[in-house]
């Protein structure tokens, strides 16, 4: 079953943050990801979206999503996003 990494990203440092996407896309082609939307700019059309960034990621399944995210590559990539942002991320599996 599809899991689905969703994150909603407030960037308070860009240069910092840009070290993290430089190195996004190398370190993620290494996993059954799929990257999907990664957007500064959505539609709000209920409630608030104070978020400067929203990220939705697609993998096979749950155990996948966290084997990426765990990944000593991706956590030794991600210290620029943390110094870089606060984040709110979750793992959701999708409908059968």
């Amino acid at each position: 079953m599809s899991a689905y990494i969703i994150a909603q990203i407030t960037i308070h440092d860009r240069a910092e943050y840009e070290k993290y996407s430089a190195g996004f896309l190398e370190v993620f082609s290494s996993f059954k990801g799929e990257l999907l939307v990664v957007s500064e700019d959505p539609i709000v059309v209920e409630g608030d979206w104070p978020y400067t960034r929203t990220v939705l990621l697609r993998f096979p399944s749950a155990d996948e999503a966290r084997r990426w995210y765990e990944s000593p590559e991706y956590q030794t990539l991600a210290q620029h996003r943390f110094r870089a942002s606060k984040a709110n991320a979750v793992i959701v599996e999708g409908l059968a």
